[in-house]
């Protein structure tokens, strides 16, 4: 596919942009800091007494000039409040209530925000607080580079990573029409609520494979202790989930401020994958299901379910985070928390076994039910009809479990044993069924451990894959919107002969393109084993990001998909689009899976998934 190339506008010329072009160039800029302003005046050169009468002239005629020029750029001030933007010469300046951002026009005729603040610096006092607005910033922020991503579990550095995290990113066509109202993809990132994964995506090759009629948004939310603490004393002195509420925070920023980089707050769709999937479910059930008009069609690629504790059930993590770093002992103990220094704090970043477990989960911090935002588990909201209904797109991988289970799973009991510390739940009459539902393997790989597809697979299903297809199911009940289902399995050659198959979020290749990923993308994806799958993947999320529907805007020659229920009884297999390179295709669900998920669903409440 040939992505068109770049064309700016002679600045100042009549036309469609939004931008025009600034009084004065800005050289000087720096990236996220006020322009400096030398306060300093030159001293006076001492003069002939004769000559006081000439610069007495000088000096009136040059204030005079100075005084017409201000009163024009006054008068022009006024005519522009309240544009979209305003102009600079380098690059396109949008004024928001709160701070200027100048722009970066980049390749394929694609400007870049980077680094924009959705909300004040979440640290001192605001450590464990929500999300508050961002403070007034003077100057001209130049907004070239992204923030800091937020700081993770087990991270023991912190010099790329900052609790100053909460920032966004805008990726919009150039030099859009003021009417133009793009429809906006706002991105959430997965790294299962303790990492943010893929900091670094770039939006600019799906604005561009749109044929530049969409806006991507991404951004960084607090993750790990910082963003999802639980326990009685966050509860009464701070703030529950505020790696949520910082994503709703997001979302209200683009309601508010969109429009000024072209984009429509009235067309925006959500979308992740793993957590934040996980996060877009978390949304769509968010109070209940209230609708605050905040997005109007979703996407979760592999979508995570896993344990979902009530805040009283989750206190354990907040003892032994005081515990571990003496806060204990102090008669406030989230006044402590909040004064220790960061690096203090990570020291004790650690994971921690969910309780009745014999060791830490691959997670360990995550959403709890608060009765608030979050007022239940997952299945139980979408089983009560708790969500908001929108047009959604819900699937996954055909791999899902291969890079969790771990590699060298010997025997079955090492697989339960495992299974355990992610779903404690679990009881024995769980596994005998499980048992027979995921036997022991007939495929075994070299230099993997017997059961290690065995536990692969049933993670996955459990985790990822059955609660997309449920989700589907569920939510086509009301027949009020439609819903997509899909299964990616596109083979790397590579991962293939090993075993590990098509992977956990692997379709992020596609959907956003190999170049954009912000880190290396698989070598497939940039030749003929997988690069006719871009396009293809390509054409239905623009489609449906530009119009709720994957179809419309299609590649051509793709298949239509088909809505994942065509029939009033949603217990029917439902239809999946199966994307293989160079053979998707529609299918109907595997009646063994089907079955599998079946019991998988059935279970979910009671490991509070």
């Amino acid at each position: 596919m040939v992505l068109p190339g770049s064309s700016q506008p002679a600045p100042g010329s009549p036309g469609s942009s939004i931008y025009s072009p600034s009084p004065t160039p800005s050289t000087n800029l720096v990236p996220l800091n006020k322009l400096p302003v030398d306060k300093s005046e030159p001293a006076q050169e001492q003069r002939p007494r004769k000559s006081r009468k000439k610069l007495i002239i000088i000096i009136v005629g040059a204030m005079t000039v100075l005084l017409t020029t201000l009163i024009v750029s006054l008068a022009l001030v006024l005519h522009h409040r309240g544009s979209k933007a305003q102009p600079m010469n380098n690059g396109p300046l949008v004024e928001l209530d709160y701070a200027k951002y100048l722009g970066t026009p980049g390749g394929y005729n694609v400007t870049s925000w980077l680094g924009i603040r959705y909300a004040a610096p979440p640290v001192g006092d605001l450590r464990f607080a929500a999300p508050q607005d961002p403070k007034k910033e003077g100057g001209i922020q130049r907004a070239n580079s992204r923030g800091p991503h937020c700081i993770s579990t087990n991270s023991k550095s912190v010099t790329r990573i900052s609790e100053d995290c909460l920032r966004l990113n805008v990726f919009a066509p150039s030099n859009p029409h003021p009417n133009s109202k793009l429809p906006v993809f706002f991105f959430i990132l997965g790294g299962g609520f303790n990492i943010n994964s893929d900091p670094f995506l770039n939006g600019t090759g799906l604005v561009a494979a749109s044929g530049h009629n969409i806006i991507v948004v991404t951004f960084t939310y607090r993750v790990s202790l910082y963003g999802f603490l639980p326990g009685k004393e966050i509860e009464k002195g701070a703030s529950l989930n505020n790696g949520l509420k910082d994503q709703i925070k997001a979302l209200k920023w683009v309601k508010k401020y969109i429009s000024k980089f072209g984009g429509d707050p009235d067309q925006v769709v959500i979308g992740g994958h793993s957590a934040g999937a996980a996060s877009v479910a978390h949304l769509l059930t968010a109070y209940g299901g209230r609708n605050d008009n905040l997005f109007h069609g979703a996407i979760a690629g592999s979508p995570s379910f896993g344990t979902t504790l009530a805040n009283n059930q989750s206190q354990y993590l907040y003892d032994t985070l005081v515990k571990r770093t003496g806060c204990d002992t102090h008669q406030d103990s989230l006044a402590c928390l909040r004064k220790l220094n960061v690096n203090k704090l990570q020291e004790h970043n650690l994971g921690v076994p969910l309780p009745d477990s014999s060791g830490p989960p691959l997670f360990a911090y995550s959403p709890v039910i608060d009765g608030d935002l979050i007022q239940d588990t997952f299945y139980n909201l979408f089983n009560q009809g708790k969500f908001i209904d929108v047009p959604t797109v819900m699937g996954g991988d055909s791999n899902e479990g291969t890079i969790f289970a771990p590699h060298n799973t010997s025997t079955m009991e090492e697989s339960d044993r495992w299974l355990s510390r992610q779903f404690p739940a679990l009881q024995h009459h769980h596994f005998e069924k499980l048992h027979e539902l995921y036997p022991e393997p007939e495929v075994r790989y070299q230099g993997a451990g017997a059961y290690w597809t065995q536990l692969s697979e049933l993670y996955g299903d459990m985790r990822y894959t059955c609660p997309a297809m449920a989700i589907c199911r569920t939510m086509s009940k009301s027949f009020k919107s439609d819903k997509w289902n899909y299964e990616y399995h596109a083979q790397d050659h590579r991962f293939t002969k090993n075993g590990y198959g098509a992977t956990h979020t692997v379709e992020l290749n596609a959907i956003f393109g190999p170049a954009f990923l912000g880190r290396k993308a698989a070598s497939s994806y940039n030749s003929p084993e997988n690069g006719p799958i871009v396009p293809i993947v390509q054409g239905y999320w623009t489609s449906f990001i530009r119009t709720l529907d994957p179809n419309k805007f299609r590649a051509k020659g793709s298949p239509e998909w088909k809505p994942s229920v065509q029939d009033t009884d949603i217990s029917k297999p439902l239809h999946r689009l199966y994307f293989e390179t160079n053979d998707t295709k529609m299918i109907v669900e595997d009646e063994h899976l089907k079955r599998k998920c079946d019991y998988l669903t059935s279970i979910g409440p009671h490991l509070m998934q």
